[in-house]
């Protein structure tokens, strides 16, 4: 990723307050005010959501973005660590603005209360730097992977079910979603966390890997995780990574694309076709 010439100088207290980022060589002055100066967006205010978007914030990312529609509900509060008891019953964006702005009161939250669609992404996501996929049903996944594309826009992508996770990130021209899963799986083929359950500590781990890989696009650092998927086992605590390459036939980003625009996601990954 390109990374973008900072603009306004650190003042005393952000000196002070990222004084352990500014000390490291990766990052550095220059580094910190890239990160303040940086967009991201987060779709899903939930179990990655959360971690995700509470360590960028604190990392001092300038804007965070969250695209999210529901309310904090009780079985949310095992995992979901932007709310809270007392948030039960609230929209989880006003949740979420409450605890970031706690933890940084100086980033800037972005809220999208609104289901995500081929109408509204990408008018949504045209304005950030980087996308970010917390969703945990395959159209959201889909259409986010679709829309980062044709935008031209990183996505770092993770997802978590039971015991096991994975993360990795899409940079344009180097693959996307389509490239490892080419179609979704049949409708009930694959349970959600609601159906099947969720280690409540593992989009945690997931979470801080996909935020890590954010800041690390941000400050052109590292190897990020393009082109390769990392695959976590938490039950056996084992760690292992698979070779993803750029499919030529991938409908989406292949040699000769079937998929140019938006199209109806709920259809694509079985369900009713939208109407109206």
């Amino acid at each position: 990723m390109a990374t973008k010439t900072p603009s306004l100088a650190l003042t005393p207290y952000q000196v002070n307050r990222y004084s352990r980022h500014i000390i490291m060589p990766q990052v550095g002055s220059v580094g910190q005010r890239k990160l303040i100066d940086a967009k991201v967006l987060m779709v899903g205010a939930g179990g990655l959501g959360s971690p995700i978007s509470i360590y960028l914030t604190l990392a001092g990312v300038g804007t965070v973005g969250l695209v999210d529609f529901d309310d904090v509900d009780v079985t949310n509060l095992q995992r979901q660590i932007l709310h809270f008891n007392d948030d039960i019953g609230r929209p989880k964006v006003d949740s979420a603005v409450e605890t970031l702005k706690a933890y940084n009161p100086d980033t800037n939250v972005n809220v999208h209360e609104e289901p995500i669609s081929s109408i509204n992404a990408m008018e949504i996501m045209k304005d950030y730097d980087i996308i970010v996929n917390g969703a945990d049903n395959f159209p959201t996944r889909y259409l986010v992977n679709d829309a980062a594309y044709l935008l031209g826009k990183p996505l770092v992508d993770g997802s978590i079910l039971l015991f096991d996770g994975q993360a990795t990130t899409y940079l344009p021209g180097n693959g996307c979603y389509r490239c490892l899963f080419p179609t979704p799986p049949p409708p009930g083929e694959v349970p959600s966390c609601a159906e099947a359950g969720v280690l409540g500590m593992l989009p945690g781990m997931i979470g801080t890997i996909q935020a890590t890989e954010v800041v690390k696009l941000i400050l052109g650092v590292g190897d990020s995780l393009s082109g390769r998927l990392l695959l976590v086992d938490a039950l056996s605590m084992e760690f292992r990574t698979v070779k993803l390459r750029r499919n030529p036939d991938c409908p989406l980003c292949g040699d000769n694309p079937t998929v140019t625009e938006l199209i109806d996601y709920i259809a694509f990954c079985g369900g009713a076709p939208l109407t109206g």
